[in-house]
């Protein structure tokens, strides 16, 4: 599971710098918020979350952890493309950025669970 992780993020890392390149030689920078985030929830958490459960690989292997997984991978896009959609004007976005953003908080709180209930001393 830690390995999905760091290469799923990897994936956003990339995404996250390609944008924040194209805002900067256009010098708009209206998709801020979602070129933080992707870089955020995307790189940033999905990486620490990976290295987490290669360093405790009983964490990796429950049911926990791949819920954690997919939540967050169907979450992210869901919520980054709403909030490209809602930024550019399109109000009906908010309701995918509300769903994206529920799943993702879900997702985030299993994952704390399962630190909590298979991360020994």
């Amino acid at each position: 599971m830690g390995v999905k992780f760091i290469k799923v993020s990897v994936c956003y890392f990339v995404i996250g710098v390609c944008l924040g390149m194209y805002m900067s030689m256009t010098e708009k920078f209206t998709f801020t918020p979602v070129h933080v985030h992707v870089n955020l929830l995307g790189w940033t958490a999905m990486t620490l979350a990976g290295l987490i459960y290669v360093a405790f690989p009983s964490a990796s292997e429950t049911r926990l952890a791949k819920i954690h997984f997919w939540g967050h991978n169907l979450a992210l896009p869901v919520m980054m493309i709403g909030l490209a959609f809602l930024i550019s004007g399109v109000s009906a976005a908010g309701t995918a950025v509300a769903i994206g953003g529920t799943v993702m908080v879900l997702s985030i709180i299993i994952f704390a669970i399962n630190i909590l209930l298979h991360v020994k001393n």
